[in-house]
């Protein structure tokens, strides 16, 4: 499989396995997070640290879940950026609406500060 799902209490982890999320793999991560937010899954953390390449249709589905998240009044927050990924994001400006951490530590207590201490 290309990504692990691990769900938590408050947050449901998807680590990618691959070098590159592209048009192979966008599609399935697509279909997995429009699954997970039908389960009642708010609040994500997708670790992108074993990927070195992103393109346009990897950028969709980080979006896509970016939107989910907020539609369920949930966050998500991207992690374990590598410089390419990072320049991309950068370049596209989406490191203004995206929630983006360093470490997955990192991630979860970002994500405590949004959610707050009361939601599961």
């Amino acid at each position: 499989m290309s990504f692990k799902i691990q769900k938590k209490d408050k947050f449901t982890l998807i680590k990618t396995n691959v070098e590159k999320l592209d048009t192979t793999i966008a599609p399935a991560l697509k279909s997995e997070l429009v699954i997970l937010n039908s389960d009642g899954v708010k609040n994500i953390i997708i670790d992108l640290g074993a990927t070195r390449y992103c393109d346009s249709s990897g950028l969709s589905a980080i979006l896509v879940a970016n939107r989910l998240c907020k539609n369920a009044n949930g966050s998500l927050v991207i992690t374990g950026l590598q410089e390419p990924v990072k320049n991309l994001i950068s370049i596209s400006q989406l490191d203004t609406i995206l929630n983006i951490a360093d470490t997955l530590e990192d991630s979860i207590e970002m994500l405590n500060k949004t959610v707050g201490s009361n939601e599961e």
